[in-house]
């Protein structure tokens, strides 16, 4: 039976297990589970383009190649010599300039928006217009208002895919220490913690002056969403998804202390999320300092779970509860502390045998995960991703307000008005 004319069982149940971890209404599930949208011919691939061939439409090349339901049909850049670069890369592929030469192609089904962040609005708005589903990477935009116009275009397109790429919504370690935590593995919740840290300018060079300013939109202060944005969204929005709330507030603080180039955005932030209740989560990011990488914690009253490296582990208080599974599982010793491995999809014994420290040869990274629901949704739906406009939407916003918490090194609300999209 082809895939055209019903869910096959590896879409129904990555579908309904998705459902289950993140909350998906009835409503989505009957969308989830029903039957796949008519098609007007048959189609064994999801004819897709990429537009932007930077560093991360470069990633998404390579990784759309490891899905064989994506045929990669088109990659657009305005710069020449990455178009003849990605020709290099997929010579099977046609190469443009413009893309509304894409979004004009009938036969390209899906476009990946990979262009930095302050230009997604036009591109995404004019997709959707067009009848393409999208794929856009996160964050959904660099300001309030194109965000909200792009949430507004995907609403009033339900017939066709929105995804942003939060990726880590799909990735099943994530999804996995949200089935954890929904559970109450946590008790109350009490304090998250996230941390970016890498030793690196963000400045790049380029013998064309033109190409230079282009490349550094992350340090232009009219474009950029700041460290908050472009490097912490992914782990607020994780945040945000298992606290299962939006905060009320954030406090932020910046400052440039170790690149002295004539830049005015900070090199080094912090910024603290309150949530009703009083949880918070705090946040700092640098590009000063390479030590200790990138983790997220999330505390409660009975254990703390990290996730570092698409890892997870949990930490029991001593006075905590039996979970029973617990006995079982691999025990990983971090300094004084003795971690339990979160292993998604894995037997007891695939716990046990598993080196902490050593990548999974056969793990698959949170972007593979996102772009295959994706090619899912497109084969299988239309159901509500993971990440999709509203969850893009909401957690720009607090990336948005953070950002401008962190500049002027203040507290700034976030009333609960800023998330209407009307």
């Amino acid at each position: 039976m082809k895939r055209d004319d019903k869910m096959d069982r590896r879409g129904f149940l990555r579908k309904t297990t998705m459902a289950a971890v993140i909350g998906i209404s009835g409503a989505s599930m009957a969308r989830a589970t029903g039957v796949p949208r008519e098609r007007t011919r048959e189609e064994e691939t999801m004819a897709c383009a990429i537009i932007g061939y930077g560093r991360q439409g470069r990633e998404i090349a390579a990784t759309v190649a490891r899905i064989p339901e994506v045929n990669l049909v088109a990659i657009c850049d305005t710069y020449d010599v990455m178009r003849k670069r990605a020709h290099r890369d997929a010579p099977d592929a046609r190469t443009v300039g413009n893309y509304r030469d894409v979004l004009d192609d009938e036969d390209v089904k899906a476009v990946i928006v990979a262009t930095p962040t302050h230009l997604h609005r036009e591109i995404v708005v004019e997709a959707l217009a067009s009848g393409k589903h999208v794929y856009c990477e996160a964050p959904m935009a660099g300001n309030i208002d194109d965000a909200r116009a792009m949430a507004r275009a995907a609403r009033d397109t339900p017939d066709l895919n929105f995804h942003v790429g939060q990726q880590f919504r799909a990735d099943p370690q994530y999804l996995s220490v949200a089935k954890f935590i929904r559970g109450g593995a946590l008790g109350k919740a009490t304090l998250f913690r996230g941390q970016w840290h890498t030793k690196q300018s963000w400045r790049r060079a380029s013998p064309n002056q033109a190409r230079e300013r282009a490349l550094n939109w992350r340090l232009d202060p009219d474009t950029t969403t700041g460290l908050v944005g472009e490097a912490g969204l992914h782990q607020i929005d994780t945040a945000l998804w298992f606290a299962g709330a939006l905060p009320t507030s954030v406090a932020g603080s910046g400052q440039i202390m170790l690149w002295n180039d004539g830049r005015t955005v900070p090199d080094t932030i912090q910024a603290t999320l309150a949530f009703p209740g009083g949880l918070r989560m705090i946040y700092d990011a640098a590009l000063t300092t390479s030590f200790d990488g990138s983790y997220d914690l999330f505390s409660g009253e009975n254990s703390t779970i990290m996730i570092r490296d698409s890892k997870a582990w949990m930490f029991k208080e001593v006075d905590a509860p039996m979970l029973g599974w617990e006995v079982y599982a691999r025990k990983d010793r971090f300094y004084r502390e003795q971690g339990i491995a979160l292993v998604a999809n894995a037997t007891k014994l695939d716990a046990q045998n598993q080196d902490p420290t050593a990548d999974d040869p056969n793990a698959k990274p949170p972007l593979f995960h996102a772009l295959q629901e994706f090619a899912d949704n497109y084969f299988y739906g239309p159901f509500e991703p993971s990440a999709g406009y509203r969850v893009g939407f909401e957690a720009a916003v607090v990336a948005f307000k953070a950002h401008e918490a962190i500049l002027n090194n203040a507290t700034v609300d976030i009333n609960s008005a800023l998330f209407a999209l009307n």
